[in-house]
């Protein structure tokens, strides 16, 4: 990891400091999204054959999971792993459901009602990454909420594995949160399916799940282009950490590795006061990686992590907020104190004994967060994320006569006649 001394730094500097490793490489990823999608649009199922086989090693005549294969996935799992799937659902949905919106209705003026229905999206299309990492957590992340919300139609993405099979344990994580419908699709060409549909795969409302930097761009190609809504920008994984001079060094590695290890294009990024503290991360850091089984994956994305002093842990804070982080641990004697300090972050981990780890599995929040900075505007996966909200209004003819006026006025002055003859001839028929 480089070391830097941030007060060395120019503003230039500092902005190189803190470029994610996907932003070098946007335009290529673009391009390379941009045919992909352009492919599985076109050529539909004969496509997503075409690119299985090229980018899975797999040549797929079927790509949805039959009830056998469901069977046979649950089967074969330990039971100790089913049982921790079960435990982490239900700590998800506890969280989740308490954050649940509820509809509402509120008189704004005599005989005038204004309302809030809340409504399901009606199809949603999940993407759950299987790659070098399969990750059954994040089926649950994703079909728990969606069950809550109610969505009529839930179908589930993800990435066959070279003997054309899906990942056992994802398969048992979905069937767990009534996800019964589920494709062997993965990467760009799996957001391209459920967004333009094929004659497999249906069109989706809305797509949910994070992912490498090229389904990242392929979320935000199809809904820069109004093919389907999405989530939020999703991956690659990030963490960065505030450390005082008491945070324990191997806690704070482990917390980095835990990140590093998902891809070479994730980020980690340490903050302290304490240069001693920073110089025993790094070596705790060398030794660590070397019983990491990923500690290659792990060491590309350190190449572009960085280790930054700063003179005072309120400039570390002004730094996490410009990054907009993924996950935010704050390793810091009275980490509550400091929350407030915190202006845009995917989800804050509190103290010592709290590993981003926790969250990423089985404390209850979601993992299905922004990354690249729209921390800044997006929030994680809740149970809104799966609903739409739509606004109702009554008036009776006092509430017209009541407000009518209001409605002439604020017309009249933006020159919109129209409007204001809308208003101006039911309140003459009811005079």
């Amino acid at each position: 990891m480089n070391r830097i001394e941030w007060a060395s730094l120019d503003a230039a500097q500092r902005a190189a400091a803190l470029l994610r490793p996907a932003q070098s490489v946007a335009e290529r990823t673009r391009a390379d999204v941009a045919a992909l999608l352009a492919q599985v649009r076109d050529g539909g199922d004969a496509a997503l054959r075409d690119i299985t086989a090229w980018l899975d090693g797999v040549r797929l005549e079927d790509f949805v999971v039959g009830e056998d294969e469901f069977a046979e996935a649950e089967a074969s799992l330990p039971p100790g792993l089913l049982e921790a799937m079960r435990q982490a659902a239900a700590r998800i949905e506890a969280f989740h459901r308490a954050g649940m919106v509820s509809p509402y209705a509120i008189e704004t003026a005599p005989g005038v009602i204004c309302e809030r229905m809340v409504r399901p999206i009606p199809r949603v299309g999940l993407y759950v990454p299987a790659g070098s990492a399969p990750l059954p957590s994040t089926a649950l992340m994703l079909g728990v909420p969606a069950r809550l919300a109610g969505c009529r139609e839930v179908v589930l993405c993800t990435p066959p594995r070279k003997d054309g099979r899906a990942d056992a344990a994802v398969l048992a994580a979905a069937r767990l949160t009534g996800v019964g419908r589920v494709f062997k699709l993965g990467g760009a060409q799996a957001v391209a399916a459920m967004a333009y549909g094929t004659a497999s795969v249906p069109r989706c409302d809305k797509i949910f799940g994070p992912g490498n930097g090229y389904v990242t761009e392929a979320k935000q190609q199809v809904a820069q282009g109004g093919i389907a809504a999405i989530d939020m920008p999703a991956g690659p994984s990030e963490v960065l950490v505030i450390a005082d001079a008491g945070a324990d060094a191997r806690f704070v590695a482990a917390d980095l590795l835990s990140q590093a290890e998902h891809g070479p294009d994730s980020q980690v990024i340490l903050l302290s006061d304490d240069a001693d503290l920073l110089a025993r991360a790094e070596a705790e850091i060398d030794r660590q990686l070397a019983r990491l089984p990923r500690a290659a994956i792990a060491r590309q994305a350190l190449a572009a992590s960085r280790l930054i002093r700063v003179e005072r842990l309120e400039e570390a804070f002004a730094i996490s907020n410009a990054y907009a982080p993924e996950h935010l641990i704050l390793a810091l004697r009275e980490p509550r104190a400091w929350l407030e300090r915190v202006e845009a972050a995917g989800s804050v981990f509190l103290g010592d004994y709290t590993p981003e780890a926790l969250g990423d599995y089985c404390s209850g929040t979601n993992h299905v967060l922004p990354t690249s900075g729209a921390a800044r505007a997006y929030s994680g996966v809740s149970v809104a994320s799966f609903q739409n909200f739509v606004s109702v209004q009554s008036a009776s003819r006092q509430g017209l006569a009541g407000i009518g006026d209001c409605a002439l006025t604020l017309a009249r002055a933006e020159g919109l006649d129209a409007h204001a003859y809308a208003v101006a001839v039911r309140m003459e028929a009811s005079a």
